[in-house]
């Protein structure tokens, strides 16, 4: 399994607080950094903002050296398609060939309205990916290509340059995998990516993007399986539920926040536990969702404690 540190940046994370987190994963053998790409807090707490997904992993990109920077996800309705190539092969290029990207369908209704950015009905909203999807595939191939859709429409373009990794960045389609994402996944994607379920509902999803594969014609080892875990872990009792405390308290909850049991949570020893569950449920990659974003000690843990066992 492999280890990624996911960061809802929307939550008020400042620019020092990134670059620590960074240096964390960067000294403590953490794949990646990903982020979240949001205008609004997800939590509804109005206080908090966000610095752009982009803007901050292109920054990034300039003050680390080895961990592969990305979104999860990156919601089609933001930017237009050939833009959001762009972005990426430019976060490529700055950080020498480190730069992933999760696309979704988008779904935070009110950081649309907010912003004046249109947000039309599912089905609309999963064609549009589609058709992204079509478009940043295309841009990141050697040669020029037309494509004329419902929604975009690009004429012999050729964009220069083209991203340092070959033949292209990790491209992630993250859902719950419901038949068209599925379908999605299988003709598009390099990792599926699903989130907060238990192992055997995130092993029933990944069975339906393994079975869109087979149809596809696709063989379903060059797909890479991935997924979101809330994560809160302590090195002994006191230090997890100190953490635990520490969450309630950023939540605004009157009382101590519930574990699922879709997280991984506890000690070292029973996060490791439960990661193995999840890894047999076929996680390839997990993707540790870490919401106390200012606690830098608990990213160094898990890299200095969790990661070591997993290798």
């Amino acid at each position: 399994m492999r280890f990624c540190l996911m960061i809802e940046g929307q939550e008020d994370v400042t620019w020092d607080q990134w670059r620590a987190l960074a240096a964390a994963c960067e000294s403590h053998g953490i794949e990646a950094l990903l982020r979240s790409d949001h205008y609004l807090s997800v939590e509804m707490r109005v206080e908090r903002g966000s610095l752009d997904a982009w803007a901050t992993l292109s920054a990034l990109a300039a003050v680390t050296s080895r961990i592969r920077l990305g979104t999860l996800v990156s919601p089609a309705t933001f930017r237009h398609p050939s833009v959001l190539a762009k972005l990426v092969t430019t976060v490529d290029h700055v950080s020498g060939g480190r730069a992933e990207l999760g696309i979704g369908a988008g779904w935070h209704e009110a950081e649309h309205r907010a912003y004046g950015i249109p947000f039309p009905d599912t089905r609309t909203r999963m064609d549009v990916l589609e058709e992204q999807l079509e478009i940043v595939t295309r841009s990141w191939q050697d040669g020029a290509f037309s494509f004329s859709g419902r929604h975009y429409r690009v004429e012999v373009l050729d964009a220069l340059p083209k991203p340092l990794q070959r033949p292209r960045p990790n491209l992630i389609v993250g859902s719950r995998g419901g038949p068209r994402s599925a379908r999605l996944a299988a003709r598009f994607a390099d990792e599926f990516n699903t989130f907060h379920a238990p192992p055997a509902e995130i092993g029933e999803r990944f069975e339906r993007v393994a079975a869109a594969c087979e149809d596809a014609g696709r063989d379903r080892s060059t797909m890479t399986f991935s997924a979101m875990l809330t994560t809160l872990v302590g090195r002994d009792r006191a230090d997890f539920e100190r953490r635990l405390d520490a969450l309630a308290e950023r939540r605004g909850a009157a009382s101590s926040v519930e574990v699922g049991d879709d997280w991984v949570a506890g000690t070292v020893d029973e996060a490791a536990d439960r990661l193995r569950e999840f890894e047999r449920a076929g996680v390839e990659r997990v993707m540790l969702q870490h919401h106390l974003h200012d606690d830098v000690e608990m990213v160094e843990l898990i890299g200095r404690e969790l990661v070591p066992r997993f290798r």
